[in-house]
């Protein structure tokens, strides 16, 4: 299979964007970007020290401008956005200018919770479970706008969902 347009892999925190974006871009000889790591990258700082630093605001402002140049490098990758990227409509024209295919990892809220509650990662915007609850259902709504949902137990091997995914993209056509 080849494909020539971003692939953007999407859903809420601990949900297993990264891996699962690894394991495609892999399947597809494809490079992979974290777009988080990316910004850290260029900004010197993790996307939870520019919240905590500058406020969420600032951060998607960056982030935004960050997949912006991500997307005019004319990559033809695999993105595992940060899990709030998506839910900006600036970033999902951005990435509908490029027809990109956008992915959702649809996992349980309680495997995000237990994922996010027991990472070494510091989450400003999952500090407690009912906070996190709240972003959680707020956001269900806007990634359910992908083009490909994968519903996840949070149990399945990234390999496994990456398979799952081409036969999507397969059944579909794309």
């Amino acid at each position: 299979m080849t494909f020539t347009r971003p692939i953007v892999i999407t859903g809420f925190m601990g949900c297993g964007k990264t891996e699962v974006a690894r394991s495609l871009a892999t399947r597809l000889n494809l490079q992979m970007t974290d777009l988080d790591e990316l910004i850290a990258q260029i900004e010197g700082r993790t996307a939870a020290q520019l919240i905590r630093e500058e406020g969420e605001h600032s951060f998607r402002a960056i982030e935004t401008r960050t997949l912006r140049e991500l997307l005019e490098s004319n990559i033809e990758g695999v993105i595992a956005l940060g899990g709030g990227a998506w839910i900006e409509a600036a970033n999902r024209a951005l990435l509908e200018g490029v027809h990109a295919l956008s992915i959702w990892l649809d996992t349980p809220f309680n495997v995000c919770w237990e994922r996010i509650a027991t990472s070494t990662e510091d989450r400003p915007l999952g500090r407690t479970e009912n906070q996190t609850r709240e972003l959680y259902l707020k956001r269900l709504p806007i990634y359910e706008l992908a083009r490909i949902r994968v519903q996840t137990s949070g149990a399945e091997d990234p390999d496994k969902l990456a398979t799952l995914i081409t036969s999507d993209m397969n059944r579909l056509n794309l």
